[in-house]
């Protein structure tokens, strides 16, 4: 599937005209518990020509690549300008990206290139606010009532151990949803029944509706109580503008020689 993976995305860059120096896994396999049957979801980033972005309509082109879902295989990509203007942000799902145990290519002078610019653009505030907004947007959809759908409990279960990573480090949060476990829940019958759960997941075991597992909703519903009343400490600093664009500009020149057509035409 590796291979595979990587056949596909020099396709897209062929079609495309485009150059991808970066392509991980985002999903259920990036996290560490996939099924027997889970897709490969994967996210890159890519770069076009020069010329490409020296257009009055450049605001107007379309800044995503994405391929219909087909074979298990979910494939996007986001343009350098669209990333660069999301890191801005400190984006947690990029951030995650950077950060994916599963790598498929890698452009490594770019992507350290990139990644420099994570320290300056990091903000603590932005990501809590991201994880919290899912965290309560999951329960109150997939885990009220007596029975609930138990593969959902991830879906609110990692976003709040994110925010207790950030309230305890500081840091980016880690794909990896086992090394936070290790990290934040001690030794306990809460901890054991998460690491069931995955187990249980990892072994092809469907995780349909069931009765709710008692010390996991205890903890996810006393985790949305605290955090109504968390203070989020305000951080509001922003990268210069003018090491983002010099970063654009150094990429783009970079990109260029590996580009197909482009390469075609100088030769």
């Amino acid at each position: 599937m590796f291979d595979r993976i990587r056949e596909k995305l020099f396709e897209i860059q062929e079609r495309e005209g485009v150059f991808i120096f970066y392509a991980c896994e985002s999903g259920s396999r990036a996290w560490g518990f996939p099924s027997v049957n889970s897709d490969c979801d994967v996210r890159f980033l890519y770069a076009r020509e020069r010329d490409f972005y020296l257009a009055i309509d450049v605001e107007d082109k379309r800044d995503v690549v994405e391929v219909p879902i087909s074979d298990e295989l979910d494939i996007s990509g986001w343009d350098l300008r669209k990333a660069l203007r999301l890191l801005r942000k400190s984006n947690p799902p990029l951030l995650e990206w950077l950060s994916s145990p599963i790598v498929y290519l890698q452009d490594d002078e770019m992507v350290a290139r990139f990644r420099s610019l994570v320290p300056i653009s990091y903000s603590p505030t932005a990501c809590m606010y991201h994880y919290l907004h899912m965290a309560r947007g999951n329960y109150r959809e997939y885990l009220k009532g007596d029975e609930v759908a138990v593969k959902k409990y991830f879906y609110v279960l990692r976003p709040l151990l994110a925010i207790k990573w950030i309230e305890e480090r500081s840091e980016v949060v880690p794909m990896e949803f086992g090394v936070m476990v290790d990290a934040l829940l001690p030794d306990s019958n809460l901890r054991a029944e998460i690491l069931n759960l995955i187990e249980r997941k990892k072994q092809g075991d469907e995780l349909k509706r069931e009765p709710k597992i008692a010390v996991i909703s205890e903890f996810i519903e006393n985790e949305i109580q605290r955090l109504q009343t968390l203070s989020i400490p305000r951080r509001d600093e922003k990268p210069l503008m003018k090491t983002l664009n010099d970063t654009f500009r150094e990429m783009i020149e970079k990109s260029s020689t590996h580009i197909p057509h482009l390469n075609s035409a100088h030769n």
